[in-house]
């Protein structure tokens, strides 16, 4: 179930996937949030910064520094994670994930789910929309980025 503020964050996080998009990177965004207060935004940095590991999640996280706990936070990203990140929210037991988008990337939703975390499909026709845009438009990169 999404409250007030959800909505406020995933438009946040696809404005941080429109910047990477606008800055010819892959088009994936991250906030973090301990319920409405923010804590944290980032984006895809793999083309920009020509870190393999530096994907949405990953580089909010980073932003975000050093946490106490991380069991009352909330992380909402554009797609929907791949494992690497999926294992970092179980690896930090953060609860809850929103996710904009599972139609252009999926598959570790139940994994993420089966270690406890709440996994909400917010479903984000923008975000649904750039990936699928930035699909059509990079494939050669998209396909480098999921190791197809």
């Amino acid at each position: 179930m999404l409250n007030d503020w959800d909505h406020e964050f995933i438009e946040r996080s696809f404005r941080e996937a429109k910047k990477s998009y606008d800055e010819g990177g892959l088009p994936i965004g991250s906030v973090l949030a301990r319920g409405p207060e923010f804590i944290a935004a980032g984006h895809n940095q793999r083309v920009q910064q020509g870190d393999p590991i530096a994907h949405g999640e990953m580089d909010c996280l980073r932003k975000a520094g050093r946490q106490n706990s991380y069991r009352d936070l909330t992380l909402y990203t554009s797609l929907s994670p791949c494992m690497m990140c999926a294992g970092t929210i179980v690896q930090f037991k953060i609860p809850r994930t929103v996710i904009n988008d599972t139609d252009n990337f999926g598959g570790n939703e139940e994994f993420l789910r089966s270690h406890g975390v709440e996994v909400i499909d917010a479903a984000h026709p923008a975000s649904l929309e750039l990936m699928a845009r930035f699909i059509r438009e990079r494939p050669m990169l998209w396909n480098e980025d999921i190791m197809e």
